[in-house]
């Protein structure tokens, strides 16, 4: 019993490092040429992307979530960002981690990095369309907005960008896998 507390109490903390780290993160980015300046690029999902690997898929949406709250909590967003960045962090997380501990290889990282990415922008395309979108546009006083520009909003920057960030954070993640893959799995042994 004092063990399993013990071993709770461990990832949790380990959990929460993830989170700050994960935050510090999304302090690093950059926007993409061609594409709306307020959609920029970071590696803030890695942290949650290793604890999806370490522990299961949903301590990967914690992690996310634990980024978002922080970042909200230090007055670094609006709600409606926020919200579109925990959508977009748990949607990429959620199939690589379930992926992995399926089958358990670099070809199942791979694959679920190449799934993740399409669920992350076909999701967050249709979510911006019929919720985001016209929240955003209240709370900035535009009014509704029209057909016609939710649909190229979602065309032309959301689905390009989530597309080109799933795959610029697979570049990264892929090789920094297999480089710590024993220690992975040393912590997956360690926690299961």
């Amino acid at each position: 019993m004092m063990q399993t507390k013990s071993s709770n109490l461990t990832r949790l903390i380990i959990l929460s490092l993830l989170g700050a780290v994960s935050l510090l993160l999304f302090f690093i980015n950059f926007p993409l040429p061609l594409l709306p300046s307020y959609l920029k690029i970071d590696f803030s999902d890695v942290p949650a992307i290793m604890a999806a690997l370490i522990f299961s898929p949903v301590a990967g949406i914690v992690v996310v979530a634990i980024k978002n709250v922080l970042y909200l909590a230090i007055g670094g967003g609006d709600i409606v960002g926020v919200t579109a960045n925990f959508l977009a962090g748990a949607l990429l997380v959620l199939p690589i981690g379930i992926l992995y501990h399926k089958y358990k290889s670099v070809k199942s990282i791979v694959s679920g990095l190449v799934t993740g990415t399409i669920i992350m922008a076909i999701g967050l395309g249709v979510f911006n369309y019929f919720i985001l979108l016209p929240v955003y546009g209240l709370m900035m006083g535009w009014g509704d907005m029209t057909h016609s520009v939710k649909l190229s909003l979602v065309w032309v920057g959301i689905l390009p960008f989530n597309i080109i960030k799933g795959i610029i954070v697979g570049l990264l993640f892929v090789p920094t896998f297999i480089k710590m893959r024993r220690w992975i799995e040393q912590q997956q042994a360690k926690f299961a």
